[in-house]
């Protein structure tokens, strides 16, 4: 039974988890370097370390079992602390050492992330030697990373507001009711009154949206998405209206496949965020980022 890790047991480790990333032995040998029969050795090693088989092999195929699925995940996750160990390390001279892991919304305004990548300029001029982690989610999925650890730092729309979590608006985004062909008011853009246009069916939103639209019957609410490349392939069916963020809306305007209903009546605002834990808003990394954020004015 393996009770303590040595610089041996690491490199079998990386061993097993090149041949589990690369499902199987022979695969594994280029990224690895090494002939099959040394692969098959140093996993025989490690299996007679850790006292159970971690995988399948031979003719039949290759598969992890039950225990060696759960230890691919315990080795990973154990190289990415040895990783971030590692980077510390080398970096005990710097101001702002770590990680910072961003979540954002599906989609997000052109001009929203050219200023998102000058606020990343602007923090990597500081005294830092920090790995940055962007990731996209849901707006309840990111409230709930937040929560957990799992990132720092959220920018999006969300329309709930927990007493754990810090929101501070970044922005106002205007949402345009768009429509495409073949729907019968693809060609009378511009002037549909929110009467007629209730009238219709609709793609909309599985998340509450703030106050200032149109109300629709929900009998006529017959599709849903949170996410705007969704919402954007139901419009484009010609089956359903629907709200698009007004950037995303005029690209498919520029390019004939889609018109606004009413810019006027047919609109309204959401506010985007930044959102931090409170427990958590004072590290230095993000203090250092908020702070590059807040300069930068999304």
């Amino acid at each position: 039974m393996l009770n303590n890790v040595f610089d041996l047991d690491l490199r079998l480790i990386r061993v097993f988890l090149a041949v589990a990333d690369s499902h199987g032995v022979s695969a594994a040998q280029a990224k690895l370097n090494v002939g099959q029969s040394t692969i098959s050795a140093q996993l025989n090693t490690l299996e007679t370390r850790l006292g159970f088989r971690l995988c399948e092999r031979g003719r039949a195929g290759f598969r992890l079992t039950a225990k060696g699925e759960k230890f691919a995940d315990s080795a990973r996750r154990m190289m990415d602390a040895l990783s971030e160990f590692g980077m510390e390390a080398r970096n005990l001279d710097k101001r702002l050492v770590g990680t910072l892991s961003i979540g954002l919304i599906g989609h997000t305004p052109a001009h929203h992330n050219t200023r998102l990548s000058e606020v990343i300029r602007r923090f990597r001029q500081r005294d830092e030697a920090v790995r940055i982690e962007l990731l996209v989610r849901t707006p309840s999925e990111l409230e709930e990373m937040l929560l957990n650890g799992s990132i720092q730092v959220a920018i999006g729309y969300f329309w709930r507001r927990v007493t754990a979590l810090q929101y501070t608006q970044l922005m106002l985004e205007r949402q345009v009711a768009y429509c495409a062909p073949p729907h019968p008011l693809f060609d009378k853009p511009g002037d549909i009154e929110p009467e007629e246009a209730a009238g219709h069916a609709w793609a909309w939103r599985d998340y509450p949206v703030p106050p200032g639209h149109v109300p629709i019957h929900r009998r006529n609410i017959m599709a849903v998405t949170g996410n705007m490349e969704a919402m954007s392939i139901l419009i484009l069916s010609g089956q359903h209206l629907g709200y698009l963020p007004d950037e995303m809306g005029r690209e498919y305007v520029a390019r004939g496949q889609m018109r606004a209903l009413n810019r006027a009546k047919l609109s309204y605002e959401v506010g985007i965020s930044v959102v931090t834990n409170r427990q958590h808003a004072d590290e230095p990394i993000v203090a250092a980022f908020l702070e590059d954020l807040k300069s930068m004015q999304l």
